[in-house]
């Protein structure tokens, strides 16, 4: 089997203000380092549309018309301090969805060992009713209640190892026994959530915050002391990466200082215990990553170890 790459150049049309981090460039980024010839063996194919139906698993169904509504005919609307819709970002956020959905599809069915979605904006700062964070809809919830839905998945974990705190999926799921949460960040930094003390009302909330200045060692050292027993013993049937790449040492956006081995390790280890617990069933989700070489690179390393897989 092999390593299914969904985009669609729709993503490229959710534009954001001059200067603003979280750019189409990233997504070109991405494209011409996975144009490398070891890259050829991936099976590509473009992110569908979602349904508002399928968006509503992880939101009420009146935020997500908002949203729909919110978009302008033209120039940009702001939602919040760092969260801006142009007229194209709809259809950018609804191709995000359904690509996270289609991977879901294809990794449950077997058609696909493991997936990445290469998609924008990003999910995992949006709550169950609160866009934030350059995030309107929260893919990785969204991609783990249709494995639930449609593929009568009865555990799915969520592994974030972006370097800000997936507050929105820490909300979503902070009184669901089903799906277990797991994140390592940098703290104190945005969003300010993320403490070890949140645990969840089902202790399915795993937090191993890094401090400023923390490099692959301290990561390696959380994942393998705090993260990977919990998913272990989790034992869920489907793994959801939010893979951000902003805890790379070259990323303005924070001070972690990882760096392209770390993701190949972190992308193997948690490819091996899914070959333990859940028939290798890994879909990767793009979160951050705002350094474009620190970007690109990292995609590099994190897709490699997928393919090996």
């Amino acid at each position: 089997m092999t390593t299914l790459l969904l985009s669609h150049p729709a993503c490229l049309d959710h534009l954001t203000p001059q200067g603003h981090p979280e750019r189409p460039d990233r997504l070109r980024a991405i494209e011409r380092v996975l144009e490398q010839e070891k890259f050829q063996g991936l099976v590509r194919e473009q992110a569908p549309m979602a349904t508002l139906e399928t968006i509503a698993l992880a939101h009420p169904m009146d935020y997500v018309e908002n949203v729909r509504d919110a978009a302008p005919r033209e120039g940009m609307v702001r939602i919040d301090a760092d969260t801006t819709m142009s007229p194209g970002s709809f259809e950018a956020v609804m191709r995000a969805a359904g690509g996270a959905a289609l991977a879901v599809d294809e990794v449950m069915t077997g058609r696909a060992a493991n997936a990445f979605v290469a998609t924008r904006p990003p999910g995992h700062h949006a709550e169950t009713a609160t866009a934030m964070g350059f995030c309107l809809f929260n893919n990785a919830a969204i991609a783990a209640r249709h494995a639930q839905k449609t593929h009568d998945a009865e555990r799915v974990a969520i592994v974030d190892f972006d370097v800000h705190h997936g507050n929105g999926s820490q909300d979503i799921f902070w009184n669901d026994a089903s799906v277990m949460y797991c994140s390592t960040h940098q703290m104190p930094l945005y969003p300010g959530t993320g403490a070890v003390s949140d645990r969840g009302a089902q202790n399915t909330i795993v937090n191993a915050p890094l401090r400023p200045g923390d490099g692959g060692d301290r990561f390696r050292e959380a994942m393998e002391t705090v993260i990977l027993p919990r998913l272990e013993g989790f034992a869920p049937d489907l793994i959801i990466i939010s893979a951000g790449f902003d805890a790379h040492m070259r990323d303005p956006l924070a001070n972690l200082n990882f760096l392209e081995p770390d993701y190949a390790w972190v992308t193997q280890k948690l490819m091996e215990l899914a070959d333990r617990r859940c028939d290798g069933r890994v879909v990767s989700l793009l979160e951050g990553g705002y350094d474009l070489e620190g970007l690109s690179k990292s995609v590099a390393a994190h897709v490699t170890a997928l393919m090996r897989g």
